[in-house]
């Protein structure tokens, strides 16, 4: 009887102990950060049910995008709007199907701030950067990258996190020199000493109109030379 019990605690340990094997083997994959955004489901959301059928010109990127009505500002109707507020380039990424439905001519993009936030390296952002970039060029769509905005010298962590948008700024530069694909660098005219000015910041750190116009004229020379 002793052996038994003996047999039955053994047996009991084991399994138990197969079961601790097989829950610390099992892989957890962790949700993507874009979707962890609820505003990427609003948007996506809304990009299901929108009318437009085709844009010559697509503005993608995040909040600085989102937030300006681009056909006011650049006087035109052909504009569409395709900006998320806190996405990433995977995010980007993951909804370019609803940028290339609308057969565009051009597609600016914006992006890469949250990204570096999100203390993602800057190796792998400029990897998805790429992988985006491509996409939109092998369907024959013009790509134009813009500048990734720093932000001002008080905003949190602006210390550690300006650097590394200044070192992705360089690598988007560098790529499109050797791409021979459009870069519209906003730096010198929003940023100095490596930090947004002020002067373009509304009250909850986002671009104001003063900002807004500059960028647009920006973006109207650079429609221009593509005769668009």
């Amino acid at each position: 009887m002793k052996k038994l019990t003996m047999f039955l605690i053994f047996v009991v340990v084991s399994i138990a102990a197969g079961q601790d094997s097989i829950i610390t083997n099992t892989t957890y994959v962790d949700t993507p950060q874009y979707l962890k955004n609820p505003l990427y489901h609003q948007a996506v959301g809304l990009y299901e049910i929108s009318k437009i059928m085709q844009a010559d010109i697509v503005m993608l990127g995040n909040s600085n995008i989102y937030g300006a009505d681009w056909g006011e500002l650049l006087g035109r109707t052909n504009v569409a709007n395709r900006g998320v507020t806190s996405d990433v380039i995977e995010g980007y990424i993951s909804r370019l199907n609803y940028v290339v439905t609308l057969n565009p001519k051009v597609v600016f993009i914006s992006g890469g701030l949250n990204d570096v936030y999100n203390w993602i390296p800057v190796e792998t952002i400029m990897n998805d950067y790429i992988f985006l970039i491509e996409q939109f060029r092998k369907r024959g769509i013009i790509v134009v990258v813009q500048s990734t905005f720093n932000v001002t010298s008080t905003w949190h962590s602006a210390d550690t996190r300006n650097p590394e948008i200044d070192k992705l700024n360089k690598l988007l530069k560098d790529y499109c020199k050797k791409e021979a694909i459009e870069f519209l660098d906003l730096i010198p005219f929003m940023s100095r000493k490596g930090a947004f000015r002020e002067e373009y910041t509304n009250s909850w750190g986002h671009i104001n109109p003063k900002g807004y116009k500059i960028w647009a004229d920006q973006l109207d020379r650079v429609l221009k030379k593509l005769g668009l």
